[in-house]
């Protein structure tokens, strides 16, 4: 019975611990949408590249760990928050 509750705990706690990095990776991936945002505001190029880098990690992680998806970001996507 102590085996269980033990495995069951270390569950939840590596559960806990991918939570967390997932809410790291996805503030991470909010400020590069930002960072975009302000790039299309000053007229400059718009580099989505880096957003959509993190987005994969996060979708790893969501696949592996049954966690929400998070789309990948177009340029397009970027001006539209502008207008």
């Amino acid at each position: 019975m102590m085996s269980v509750h033990r495995s069951i705990s270390e569950h939840v706690s590596r559960q806990a611990e991918y939570i967390t990095l997932y809410r790291k990776l996805d503030a991470m991936r909010e400020v590069r949408i930002e960072q975009a945002v302000e790039q299309c505001k000053q007229g400059k190029e718009i580099d989505i590249a880096a957003i959509n880098y993190v987005t994969e990690q996060i979708n790893q992680l969501a696949q592996q760990h049954h966690l929400p998806p998070r789309k990948k970001v177009t340029v397009e996507m970027i001006q539209l928050i502008n207008k």
